[in-house]
């Protein structure tokens, strides 16, 4: 029998749109099996559901068990065990911080799923000499750095804008934020890491030291182990911030703007654009800058629907500099 167009056209969005569902059914002998291995922490194996999505919402895969780890070596005990199964054995193994990934890439089918927030953290280590870091945990909230770092008058270099993620999960990928143009990337300052590689070997690695592994660790999706420390490079934080957003209805003027104001030698703290549709009050909410009876803008950005764009920008001061503050964002901004 040939397929119907329906059959073609539920094929079709299913590998469009990325519609997986729990088709792999878990191998009867993997909890046995996990059962017997001498761990600080634990397995679950009746939980499985809840770290069976993403963030995505696009993917889902239901794994056999969920590793609640008392410590790194529960990791290093669990991926080895995997390893030493051999390449013709179909259990896999997955890192999840808080689950923001697109397609899947925190979710085993049929295996084993790491919940790296549950790594119990030891206390965080902050370093203020000539050349300040923290040491922090793979699975420690970004924000939980940064309320520690502020206590040593410190702050992260480079930072994502939603710092509710894990350590682990934003240098495996990039960690990609207004500080990137200056700082680069979350990943461009890291001084060391410790990883559970996929041997199950646990191994401390940097510039100098396993600095292949350091490397390809660092935006390697977790490809090439399990980051479960980071020291992260930190710089004196801000006592007082400047924040303005710059609103356009021209895409060309918005990112000629942007090219002008990364590349100039004296410029923001933080720069970044992004787009948004115009809605009766998304710019009177809490994100907002803008004063909607403003008659300057208000005819200009008041069609509901129109894609608008946004330049955000900070100017890091101190108290003593705040007669002036005004004048030098003015400054900067019309540079």
């Amino acid at each position: 029998m040939k397929p119907s167009i329906l059959q073609y056209l539920a094929f079709f969005l299913s590998f469009s749109f990325g519609g997986a569902t729990t088709a792999h059914v878990p191998d009867q002998d993997v909890p046995a099996s996990l059962s017997k291995l001498h761990l600080d922490g634990h397995f679950s194996f009746h939980d499985v559901s809840t770290v069976a999505w993403d963030f995505g919402n696009l993917s889902s895969f239901m794994p056999a068990a969920v590793l609640h780890p008392g410590s790194v070596d529960d990791i290093a005990t669990t991926v080895r065990h995997v390893f030493l199964k051999g390449e013709h054995s179909m259990l896999t193994v997955a890192a999840r911080g808080q689950g923001h990934s697109l397609q899947g890439q925190c979710q085993a089918a049929g295996g084993i799923v790491i919940k790296m927030e549950s790594l119990p953290a030891a206390r965080m280590k902050v370093c203020s000499g000539a050349s300040p870091y923290v040491d922090a945990s793979g699975g420690e909230l970004w924000i939980n750095v940064l309320h520690e770092t502020f206590k040593y008058g410190l702050a992260p270099k480079s930072w994502t804008d939603y710092l509710h993620l894990t350590i682990g999960g934003t240098l495996s990928n990039a960690g990609v934020s207004g500080q990137t143009f200056r700082h680069g990337p979350q990943i461009s300052n890291v001084k060391e890491l410790e990883i559970v590689t996929g041997r199950g070997d646990i191994v401390t690695c940097s510039h100098e030291q396993n600095s292949d592994l350091f490397h390809a660790a660092l935006g390697g999706l977790g490809q090439f182990g399990i980051i479960t420390r980071a020291r992260i490079a930190l710089e004196p934080a801000p006592k007082m911030v400047r924040w303005i957003r710059v609103l356009y209805s021209d895409f060309t003027s918005f990112t000629e703007d942007q090219e002008m104001l990364i590349s100039a030698a004296r410029t923001f703290d933080y720069i970044e654009g992004f787009v948004m549709i115009n809605r009766t009050g998304i710019l009177n909410n809490w994100r907002s800058s803008f004063n909607p009876k403003d008659p300057v803008w208000a005819s200009q950005f008041e069609t509901d629907g129109t894609v608008l764009f946004c330049l955000e920008m900070t100017k890091n001061y101190n108290p003593e500099e705040v007669d002036n503050m005004e004048q030098v964002s003015s400054q900067l901004a019309y540079h």
